[in-house]
């Protein structure tokens, strides 16, 4: 009797150490980015081209980095604002933001000694090519350049650190969004991720699967500004965290260990 009931309690805390662990476990085949499936004939595809690059167009609310270079001395050439360039207030959030040019509700920039240019729907390079055919009316020489001064993306979910990133440059790729977010935790699902993008017709919603080696070649690799990016947890989180019985597992496994040494002692 002794025996039989010091091996039932053996296989209650076996039982419940398995059920820990296999309850907070996630199959790698989940975790895995950019997963390939090949026939045995077939070898793995290594070169991707992603020529589906959508071309940013200049939204209500962007700001712009405008700046007009010329060979012209500083007092000749009224465009240029080189003591606020200097300042090191200009190189944090603050500073980009206030010495920006805010595109306006109705599409507007408000440029100096120029006035209003529309540049709504614009691409970066065609609000260069229009500001400097203005500029050109008023002084020869000069080169202008047009970059977002600063974007911003939100990630949500089952990231590390989910929030809102700024970013300084005109490209960046959905993998580097995530890494900005400190990646992904195992109980993301990354086979449907969502990524809610702004259109002129409205928000547009599309499902992305980040284990899929194609992501490379899709339209929505790059990211666009204003976009948002949702990792949903997979199906077992909510069990793992809320429904599993843990007190209960943990309880037994205490039992199991005074029984054990009872038996052990008598």
């Amino acid at each position: 009797m002794k025996n039989r009931l010091l091996l039932l309690t053996r296989l209650a805390m076996i039982f419940a150490v398995g059920a820990i662990i296999f309850s907070s476990c996630v199959p790698m085949k989940r975790i895995e980015y950019l997963q390939q499936e090949v026939d045995k004939k077939d070898s793995l595809k290594t070169n991707f081209i992603n020529d589906n690059v959508e071309t940013y167009k200049i939204q209500a609310g962007d700001n712009l980095y405008i700046v007009v270079n010329s060979a012209l001395s500083k007092s000749e050439n009224f465009f240029t604002q080189e003591d606020v360039y200097r300042s090191s207030n200009y190189y944090n959030d603050a500073g980009i933001y206030l010495n920006s040019y805010t595109v306006s509700d109705s599409g507007y920039v408000d440029f100096p000694f120029v006035g209003k240019i529309y540049v709504k729907e614009l691409t970066l390079e065609q609000a260069k090519d229009l500001i400097q055919s203005i500029v050109d009316e008023y002084l020869k020489e000069t080169t202008v350049i047009v970059k977002l001064a600063i974007f911003k993306v939100t990630v949500i979910g089952e990231v590390n650190r989910p929030g809102t990133v700024n970013i300084y440059r005109n490209k960046l790729n959905i993998f580097e969004l995530i890494s900005m977010a400190g990646d992904m935790t195992q109980f993301a699902k990354r086979n449907k991720v969502y990524l809610i993008r702004k259109t002129p017709g409205g928000s547009k919603v599309k499902q992305l699967d980040l284990n899929d080696i194609s992501i490379l070649e899709s339209e929505y690799y790059f990211i666009q500004p204003n976009d948002v990016l949702y990792v949903p947890p997979v199906g077992g989180k909510n069990f793992a965290f809320a429904n599993f019985p843990y007190a209960l597992i943990f309880t037994t496994i205490t039992t199991a260990l005074l029984l054990i040494n009872f038996f052990k002692n008598n």
